[in-house]
């Protein structure tokens, strides 16, 4: 996995075989990343990342001058090397917390203008996922959440769905 554009361009960071993760394509990223662009000067974005897995979409935010991000995993093993990756390039802007994103959710309270969540694609969790973001009112107002998930989950029902891309197997549902 690379850092695609910012401060760490071209970065290199290598994930242990071990974490149970499936990074964001690079090119889904850099897709996904040239629509947030259009949306968002990262240096005014508040962002948190659930499912944060290796910390992919953490760095590049970090990267592209984001002056805050969180990023949420349940996993130790994910969060020690989100912690020793974000030290190596210090990145003092990026928090991360081991929780499990379920808990989390609800007894947060800080708002924020970006929230991503690649949960595992074989989740059972989604609609709980999206509307506990929702419901618990943690998006800015003009915030945008958006969603990994594989090709066989469709949101276009819920009143808060914008729409979504597809890049190869990777999907990316907005919502507001």
């Amino acid at each position: 996995m690379r850092i695609i554009r910012g401060k760490h361009q071209r970065r290199q960071i290598t994930a242990p075989s071990n974490l149970p993760v499936r990074p964001t394509t690079d090119m889904a990223k850099e897709s996904l990343f040239n629509i947030l662009e259009n949306h968002f000067d990262f240096e005014e974005v508040i962002a948190l990342d659930l499912f944060a897995g290796t910390g992919n979409i953490s760095y590049e935010l970090v990267s592209r001058g984001c002056p805050r991000v969180t990023a949420v995993d349940e996993n130790n093993n994910c969060i020690k090397f989100i912690r020793d990756t974000a030290n190596k390039l210090n990145m003092e802007e990026l928090l991360a917390i081991r929780s499990d994103v379920f808990r989390f959710i609800p007894m947060h309270k800080m708002k924020y203008d970006l929230i991503f969540a690649d949960p595992p694609y074989d989740s059972q969790h989604y609609d709980l996922l999206v509307n506990l973001v929702l419901e618990n009112n943690l998006l800015k107002e003009d915030g945008l959440f958006v969603v990994e998930h594989n090709k066989f989950l469709d949101f276009k029902d819920h009143p808060r769905f914008v729409e979504q891309r597809r890049y190869g197997k990777v999907n990316f549902s907005f919502f507001k």
